[in-house]
Formats: C-alpha cells, structure tokens, sequence
C-alpha cells in the first residue's frame, strides 16, 4: 500500500475530495502541518511513495510573504523529483514546485477566483485532463516554470493552470478537488481577505457538481502517471 506525505500549510486547506479517491483507491497519506509545534516536516530522504504540497492561502514566495519554511520545502521537494517520487502540488504548492525543479516565483496579488481552465494538450493526464474544468485559485503570487516544464491546460487568460515536471510531478494552479468550506475556513484564520470574496464564493457553490465530475477523471490520469497504483494501472 502506497503512503503519500502531504505538506499543510494552512489549518483550513486540504484535499478536500481528493482524499476520497484516494482512499478508494487504497493510497494512504499523512499531514505534516510544520505551521504546528512539534509537528515537523517529513524528513527529504524519508517522504514515503510520493509527496503533495498544498495550497497557503495569503502565504506566498516571492519575497513579500513567504511562507516561512519555503527554504526547507524547496529542497525536500527537489530530493523528491531526484528520486523520481511522485509529485503533486496545489497553488502555493505549485510555486514550489516551480522553483525546486530550476523555475521561480513572482509577485502576484492574493487571488480568489472561480474560472474554467482548458486543456492545451490532448495526451495530458494520459487523456484524462478534461477539455474544459473548473479553475478555483485562492493564491498569492505565483510560478515562473522552468523553461522544459511542460504546460497541460491554461486559464481564461491564457496562463498555465496545469503544468507537468518530467514523467510524474504536476502542479495545478487551482485546487482541482477544493470544497466551499475551504475557502470560508481561510476567510476565519486570516484577516487579509481577498476582494469580492462573497461573490466568488457564491460562484464556487454553484460550481460544486462541476468540480466534482471533472476530479472523476483528473484523479484517474494523475493515478496512472504517477504510478501511485504500481506500472499500468
């Protein structure tokens, strides 16, 4: 059985309904929440089958306000892309990602939005990325990728949404299995606030069903590529 360590960076951000097919799929996974005392981060040579990193609401990583173990989270997250471990990495998570594998981050402000992303590449996911899904980002900055990351889907304004590092680690600008109750749990654990919060969050309940769907087969392409289930499933 396959364990998955899953880097929180905030109490209120977490799989959502990923950790459903995970669980059905008989993948298990553990949090580390180093925003916690006594809680440490999984050590880089010691990370399990695979590593996920989360979103982090208003934390970021471009200098104005980093989360405070992006250095650590950098370089567990290259010792798991030299190994060839499975990656998958979500909103703040995606930066890092970005950054471990050779890219960057740059200044972006605190974003909640609910859009639609669009596949770009018809093989994506193994065929599996949706031509059009739901792209919920609640994000501060974001990514500069290396120049040989591959993009899979972009937003509405034509930047990446789904990007891949080599054969097996994926960033998603937006969390592709968020709830509602994500984003009202970060309303409360933070005063900054992004603007035209109500709105947005109306426009994410109207999106749940959607969100749901298209995760069906988001959650099946990323099984397969990263081999979470053993070669050829």
């Amino acid at each position: 059985m396959k364990v998955l360590s899953i880097i929180q960076h905030t109490s209120a951000e977490y799989l959502g309904l990923m950790e459903d097919h995970l669980e059905g799929r008989q993948i298990r996974f553990k949090y580390y929440r180093p925003f916690v005392e006594g809680n440490p981060m999984p050590d880089r040579d010691a990370f399990g089958d695979g590593l996920i990193l989360l979103g982090g609401g208003p934390w970021g990583a471009a200098g104005s306000r980093d989360i405070p173990t992006l250095a650590e989270e950098v370089a567990v997250t290259r010792s798991c892309l030299m190994q060839g471990k499975p990656i998958i990495a979500i909103g703040l998570g995606a930066i890092i990602l970005a950054i471990a594998a050779g890219g960057s981050a740059k200044p972006a402000p605190l974003t909640f939005s609910v859009g639609e992303a669009r596949r770009i590449k018809d093989d994506a996911l193994n065929g599996y990325l949706p031509e059009v899904f739901p792209h919920v980002v609640y994000m501060k900055d974001a990514p500069v990728l290396p120049d040989y990351a591959e993009i899979l889907a972009v937003d509405e304004a034509g930047e990446p949404a789904v990007f891949q590092i080599g054969e097996n680690a994926f960033g998603f600008i937006g969390h592709p299995g968020t709830k509602p109750a994500i984003a009202e749990d970060l309303f409360m654990e933070f005063e900054e606030i992004p603007e035209n919060s109500a709105a947005v969050l109306d426009s994410l309940n109207i999106k749940k069903v959607d969100i749901e769907d298209a995760l069906i087969p988001i959650m099946t392409g990323l099984i397969q590529k990263t081999g979470l289930m053993g070669r050829g499933n």
